[in-house]
C-alpha cells in the first residue's frame, strides 16, 4: 500500500532539500546550479543523512528535465538560425573534439590504463553538456551572440556524441567495426533530421499558430509541452537522444514566430524539472571515488577545462566570431555531463572498461558542473585580460581577422572559382581518407606482416620492421603532397575571394594582408584535417611519433606566420599615417564621398572611418581602456590626431579629449556600434 505514496515521497524529499539549499546559496550569492548538486549529495546514498531518494525514480524525472531543457533551447533557435550556423560550429566541434578524443587518448595512456580504455576516456573527455550550459547561462543572463556560438557548438558536439554512440554500441555486439557502419549511421541519422526538418516545418508552425490565436494559455502549454514529448519520443525510438528530438521541436515551433509566448509558460515546469535533473547528477557524486582515484581526477578536470579552452577558442577565433567571445565561449564549454554518462555506461556495459571509469566520469562531471557558474563569470575578464596583453602585432592581426572572415563570406565570386575550391575540397578529403586508412592498416598488421617477412627472409625483425615503416612512408607520400597541395591551393583561393588581386598594371595594396589570410587559413585547414588524423590514428602510431610531428608542425607554422605578421603591421602603420596625413587638425569629419577611396588605399583594413570626439561625448577625459572599444564592439582605433600631433596605434592608457579624431577600423556593424558609444552624450552636472 506504500507503494502508490513512494513517488510523491521521492518528490517532496528532493523539492525540500533543493528549495533550501538553493535559498541558502542565493542569499550567499552562489550559482543555483551548485546548491542542486549539493542537495543532490545530500540525498544520495554516498553520505550517511537518513535522506536517500529513489534513483530509478529521481532518474525518470531528470530525464524529463533534459528534454524541457532542451526544448527551450530550442525555442531560442530558428531553423534558418541553425542552417546559417551550422558550417561555423560545425568546424568548431569537429577541431575541439578530436583535440579532445586525442588529449583523452594520451591520458588515458599515461595514467597506464587500458587502449580501450583510453579511447572510451577521450570520447568521454570531448563532449560538453548542453543540460549545464543551459541553465547556468539562464542564471548568469548570458544571451546574443555569445549564447548563439555556444549552443551552436554544442548543437554539433551532440551529433558527434551520436555517431560515437553508434560506434562503440556495434563494437560492443560484434567486437569489431567497420566504416561502412559509420556510413550507415551517418545516412540514417541525416535521413532522420531532413524528415523532421521538412515534415516539421509544414505543420508544426501552422499548429502553434492557430493555437495561440485561442488564448488559451493551458491548450499552448500543453500542446507544445506534448509535440516536445512527441518529437523526444521519435527520436528515441529510432536509437537517437531525447535530447536531439526535443531540440528540433523547439526549433519548430521558433519558426511559427510565437516561440517567446511558449518559451514563457514552459519555464516553470522546465525549472522545476531542471533542478531535479542536476540533483539527479549530484546523487551519483561518490565522494569515496574521489578519494581513491584523486590524482586521475584533477588531471582529467584539468584536461576538460585546458583541452576545451583551446579547442574551442582557437577554433571559433579562426572561423571569425572574433577574440573576446572566442575566449568566453571557450571557458564557458570546460564541463562534461549527460553523454560522457551515456559513453561511459556503454563502455562498463560492454566490457571494455572497468567500473572505476564509470566512477572517475561522474566526478569528474561533478566538479566541472560545480565550476561552471565561476568560469563563465571569469570568462568576460580573461577575454579582456588576454586582449589587452597581445603582442602588438598579433593584436593589429586580431583586430582586422574578423573584417577578413566577413568579406570572404559575403563577396561572391565566379562560378569557375567556386569549382575550384569544391574541386580541391573534395580532393583533400579524398588524400585524407586513403591517408587515415593507410597509416591505420599498415600500423594495425605490423607485427604480422614483419613475422612473415622474417620467415620468408630470415632477418632480424627489426630490420624488417623498420623496412615496412620506410615502404609505407614512401607508399602514402602522394596523399601528404596532395594533402599539402590542396591546404595551400585552398588558402590562396580563399585569402583572393576576401581579399583580390589588384589587376594587371596597378599596385597591388592588398598584398600583405592577403599574405597573412593566406597562411591562417592555410592554418586552420591544415588544423581541421591534422587533428582529426591525430584523433583517429593515436591508437595506432607511437606517441612520440604523433608529439614530434604536432610539435614540428606548430614551431614551422608559427615562425612563418610570425613573419607575416610584422609584414602585416607595417603595412597597417604606413595605412595609419596615410589616414593621419588625410586629415588636416580643422577637418572634422570626412565627407561620404571620401571614405571609398580611403578603403580603396588601404584594402584589407574593413570600414576606415574617422570619428571626431565633441565636448559633450561621454568618453571625453577617459582613457582607450577604461571605454573598452574593442571589446565592447570589436573596432579597432589605429590612429588618433589631434591639434597637438598624431598618435598611431595608440595604446590602452591613452587619454581622450575634445576634438580628436579616432579613426576606427573594423566591420561597419562594429563601426556602427562604436559611433554609438562615441557619441552618447555626457550627463550635465545638477545645478
Amino acid at each position: 500500500m506504500a507503494s502508490p505514496y513512494l513517488f510523491l515521497q521521492n518528490l517532496a524529499m528532493v523539492l525540500g532539500v533543493a528549495g533550501l539549499t538553493t535559498l541558502v546559496f542565493q542569499k550567499l550569492h552562489l550559482p543555483v546550479v551548485v546548491g542542486y548538486l549539493i542537495a543532490g549529495i545530500i540525498v544520495g546514498p554516498h553520505l550517511p543523512i537518513p535522506l536517500i531518494a529513489d534513483k530509478e525514480i529521481i532518474r525518470t524525472l531528470a530525464e524529463l528535465g533534459v528534454i524541457l531543457l532542451m526544448f527551450s533551447i530550442g525555442l531560442e533557435f530558428s531553423i534558418r538560425r541553425l542552417i546559417k550556423l551550422a558550417p561555423s560550429t560545425g568546424f568548431i566541434a569537429l577541431l575541439e573534439c578530436s583535440l579532445m578524443i586525442w588529449i583523452g587518448y594520451i591520458t588515458g595512456q599515461f595514467f597506464g590504463w587500458g587502449e580501450k580504455e583510453s579511447i572510451y576516456l577521450g570520447t568521454i573527455v570531448a563532449i560538453s553538456s548542453t543540460t549545464i550550459i543551459a541553465k547556468a547561462f539562464s542564471e548568469e543572463g548570458v544571451k546574443g551572440k555569445l549564447s548563439e556560438l555556444v549552443y551552436g557548438i554544442l548543437i554539433a558536439e551532440d551529433l558527434i556524441a551520436i555517431l560515437l554512440l553508434t560506434i562503440f554500441s556495434t563494437m560492443g555486439r560484434k567486437g569489431h567495426f567497420h566504416v561502412e557502419e559509420l556510413l550507415k549511421a551517418s545516412l540514417t541519422l541525416a535521413h532522420f533530421l531532413v524528415f523532421a526538418l521538412i515534415i516539421g516545418i509544414l505543420v508544426i508552425p501552422r499548429l502553434m499558430k492557430s493555437i495561440v490565436r485561442l488564448n488559451r494559455p493551458e491548450t499552448t502549454l500543453i500542446t507544445a509541452i506534448g509535440l516536445c514529448f512527441s518529437m523526444a519520443l521519435l527520436a528515441q525510438k529510432l536509437g537517437y537522444s531525447v535530447a536531439l528530438g526535443a531540440f528540433l521541436a523547439g526549433a519548430l515551433i521558433a519558426e511559427s514566430g510565437v516561440e517567446k509566448i511558449v518559451e514563457k509558460l514552459v519555464e516553470p515546469v522546465r525549472d522545476m524539472f531542471g533542478a531535479i535533473f542536476f540533483v539527479a547528477v549530484g546523487m551519483l557524486f561518490d565522494p569515496s571515488i574521489v578519494i581513491k582515484h584523486w590524482l586521475a581526477i584533477a588531471i582529467l578536470v584539468c584536461v576538460v577545462i585546458g583541452g576545451k579552452f583551446i579547442g574551442v577558442t582557437l577554433g571559433s577565433f579562426l572561423t571569425g566570431f572574433g577574440l573576446r567571445p572566442s575566449v568566453r565561449a571557450g571557458l564557458s564549454l570546460g564541463q562534461i555531463g549527460e553523454f560522457s554518462f551515456i559513453l561511459a555506461g556503454v563502455g562498463l556495459a560492454t566490457g571494455s572498461t572497468r567500473n572505476f571509469l564509470y566512477g572517475v566520469t561522474i566526478a569528474v562531471s561533478g566538479i566541472t558542473t560545480l565550476l561552471t557558474p565561476w568560469l563563465i563569470r571569469l570568462s568576460g575578464p580573461l577575454a579582456r585580460f588576454i586582449d589587452d596583453h597581445l603582442p602588438r602585432s598579433l593584436h593589429t592581426f586580431v583586430s582586422v581577422y574578423e573584417t577578413w572572415i566577413g568579406q570572404m563570406r559575403s563577396r561572391k565570386v565566379t562560378s569557375t572559382t567556386n569549382a575550384r575550391i569544391r574541386h580541391l575540397v573534395l580532393l583533400l578529403g579524398i588524400d585524407f581518407s586513403f591517408l587515415a586508412g593507410f597509416t591505420i592498416g599498415i600500423s594495425a598488421s605490423l607485427n604480422k606482416l614483419t613475422n612473415i617477412l622474417v620467415s620468408m627472409t630470415g632477418l632480424e625483425a627489426q630490420m624488417m620492421k623498420m623496412a615496412i615503416i620506410t615502404a609505407g612512408i614512401i607508399l602514402s607520400s602522394p596523399f601528404i603532397l596532395g594533402i599539402i597541395r590542396c591546404v595551400g591551393g585552398l588558402g590562396i583561393l580563399l585569402a583572393t575571394k576576401a581579399l583580390p588581386a589588384s589587376k594587371d598594371g596597378i599596385i597591388d595594396l592588398a598584398h600583405a594582408p592577403r599574405k597573412t589570410l593566406v597562411i591562417t587559413l592555410q592554418l586552420l585547414i591544415l588544423a581541421l584535417v591534422g587533428i582529426p588524423f591525430l584523433a583517429l590514428t593515436q591508437p595506432f602510431i607511437p606517441l612520440v611519433f604523433s608529439l614530434s610531428l604536432l610539435l614540428g608542425s606548430l614551431i614551422l607554422i608559427g615562425f612563418v606566420f610570425w613573419k607575416r605578421l610584422e609584414d602585416l603591421q607595417g603595412h597597417i602603420k604606413a595605412g595609419a599615417q596615410l589616414v593621419i596625413e588625410a586629415l588636416s587638425p580643422q577637418q572634422i569629419q570626412f565627407h561620404d564621398q571620401e571614405q571609398p577611396s580611403m578603403e580603396k588605399m588601404l584594402p584589407g583594413l574593413g570600414a576606415i572611418t574617422p570619428i571626431t570626439l565633441s565636448e559633450t561625448s561621454a568618453v571625453i577625459g577617459k582613457t582607450l581602456g577604461q571605454i573598452n572599444l574593442r571589446g565592447l564592439t570589436g573596432a579597432t582605433v589605429i590612429a588618433i590626431s589631434s591639434k597637438e600631433g598624431n598618435n598611431v596605434f595608440p595604446s590602452g592608457n591613452t587619454v581622450l579629449y575634445a576634438g580628436n579624431i579616432l579613426t576606427l577600423t573594423g566591420s561597419q556593424e562594429a563601426i556602427d556600434l562604436a559611433r554609438r558609444i562615441l557619441e552618447v552624450k555626457k550627463h550635465p552636472l545638477p545645478m
